[in-house]
């Protein structure tokens, strides 16, 4: 699967803007609503990079779908990736879209570290071919160092889409 063809420099974020920092207020004893607020300002900067595709529909029910989804279970994996992603019928069409974070977002990832790589994936209810090859292939990618290396080393959206073509 051809990733980077879905890729388009519109739908990368060089750095997300969410800072967990201005989350906190000192309820310490509040971790977990912490932990959401900054999940849910995370998924609204992916939302809205969503939407610049055109194949959404209600970009308030798509977060929705989204938050949802994370609540079931984490979409944070391991080795500072995250994978927010759902089948939903505010996709017209599979769109994936990307996002960094230098500083690294807790993301409730697996093992328990920051994520910094941030892949988003919407598709419509009926679209599993596609979702769940790109999803696969996705997953192979993250698993290679030198691939995050590289995603997190870029300096620009034509860099990142040069990534997946040469690591596909």
């Amino acid at each position: 699967m051809n990733i980077a063809r879905y890729l388009r420099p519109d739908l990368i974020k060089m750095e997300l803007e969410t800072d967990p920092e201005a989350f906190a207020d000192g309820e310490s004893e509040r971790p977990d609503r912490l932990l959401w607020e900054v999940k849910q300002a995370v998924l609204e900067e992916l939302v809205e990079l969503l939407e610049r595709s055109g194949k959404i529909g209600n970009r308030s029910k798509l977060f929705t779908d989204l938050f949802n989804r994370e609540k079931k279970a984490t979409t944070g994996l391991e080795s500072g990736v995250a994978i927010p992603h759902v089948r939903t019928i505010q996709a017209k069409d599979f769109v994936i879209a990307f996002a960094r974070s230098t500083e690294g977002i807790d993301f409730d990832a697996l093992d328990k570290r920051p994520s910094h790589l941030f892949f988003v994936m919407v598709s419509p209810p009926y679209d599993d071919r596609t979702y769940l090859k790109v999803l696969k292939d996705l997953m192979t990618l993250v698993r290679m160092e030198e691939f995050r290396r590289s995603l997190l080393e870029a300096q620009s959206e034509h860099e990142i889409i040069k990534t997946f073509k040469e690591m596909e």
